[in-house]
């Protein structure tokens, strides 16, 4: 019955939403100020002054998209938090509990209306906050065709990266994007060229002569991120050339693909690129957590395995799990590159 009431309170309310807006969709939006999103970015700079909409860009799914304000602006990438924060792009709404609070401010902010998660999402926010501007992808993607008819005339652009192609080049994309979206192309193009650097410093200290594993610690155990399709860790084999210890396939498991420590002890790396899922969604006080180190270290199977004992074991950044955002990898390589060349 509860289930049956919320649906029902939902159909209410977008009904009445949809002739709000169709009543007002005319005077929604302004293009003789910069809205105040793009006024606030960067700190306010001349740049982000000087930015007005309307504005047309192609989104990440090929659509090409007119965008006629950002006055309410709705976000749910992942990937896009922290980028948008950084040029000072205030939200309406946004599914706070999927955000690192050490990373981005967001979760704290009251005004923001909280779009719960992607299995639990709260689609009335979708309407109450009257976005004009909705960006969306990521834990998000699958709900898309369901959030579409709740923003009435809003601009709907997707973020999503690809499935299937080249992450590095999805990363580029999308940081392209935003700039585009928020007239911060400048800041858009040092993220990116501060990411590839990263990659050329990394390559330039690899070895390819040296095998390299993938791991995430998850629920107290130890699973395997699969080359090219492990989540987080498997691109960078991409972005970097590595030669990967073990040739098995993988998926693009949140939690990774099982593994015995044995069949890594047996394989031997080099190297251990290890993401710890948990010390992103978990506190460190959490009953039955074990940070990822812990993991390794106690492990008697691993302790004569190259990469253990040469000490050769690079963490991602501990909210990569919740940030797989570009500035993420690009700290990620660059610990890759000292790490190699150390």
């Amino acid at each position: 019955m509860q289930t049956t009431n919320r649906r029902l309170g939902l159909a209410a309310l977008v009904t009445t939403a949809a002739l709000a807006l169709t009543a007002c969709g005319g005077t929604a939006s302004s293009t003789d100020e910069p809205s105040p999103a793009a006024s606030a970015s960067a700190g306010g700079s001349a740049t982000a002054e000087a930015a007005s909409y309307p504005v047309d860009v192609t989104d990440m799914a090929g659509a090409d998209v007119s965008i006629e304000s950002a006055d309410s602006v709705i976000a749910t990438d992942n990937r896009a938090f922290r980028t948008l924060e950084d040029w000072g792009v205030e939200l309406a709404a946004a599914p706070l509990g999927l955000m690192n609070e050490g990373t981005v401010d967001y979760p704290s902010d009251d005004s923001i209306l909280d779009l719960g998660t992607h299995r639990e999402p709260n689609m009335e926010g979708f309407v109450e906050a009257q976005p004009d501007l909705v960006l969306n992808g990521q834990r998000f993607s699958g709900v898309a065709e369901e959030i579409k008819p709740l923003i009435g005339e809003a601009a709907f652009v997707d973020t999503n990266v690809v499935e299937g192609e080249p992450l590095a080049g999805e990363l580029r994309r999308l940081t392209t994007l935003l700039g585009d979206v928020f007239n911060q192309q400048a800041e858009a193009e040092t993220l990116i060229s501060d990411f590839d650097a990263s990659i050329e410093a990394a390559k330039g200290a690899y070895d390819p002569e040296q095998s390299v594993v993938g791991l995430i610690a998850t629920g107290g155990d130890l699973s395997y991120a699969a080359p090219s399709t492990g989540r987080a860790i498997g691109p960078v084999f991409d972005m970097l050339e590595l030669t990967p210890a073990l040739e098995r396939e993988g998926s693009s498991n949140h939690q990774g693909d099982d593994i015995s420590v044995e069949a890594i002890a047996e394989a031997n790396p080099d190297w251990l690129l290890v993401m710890d899922r948990d010390a992103a969604v978990s506190a460190s006080d959490e009953e039955g957590y074990q940070p990822a180190a812990e993991l390794i270290e106690n492990s008697e199977a691993l302790q004569d395995v190259t990469a253990v004992k040469e000490g050769n074991i690079v963490y991602l950044p501990e909210d990569f799990y919740v940030h797989e955002d570009i500035q993420n990898y690009t700290t990620f390589l660059n610990d890759l590159a000292e790490a190699f060349g150390a």
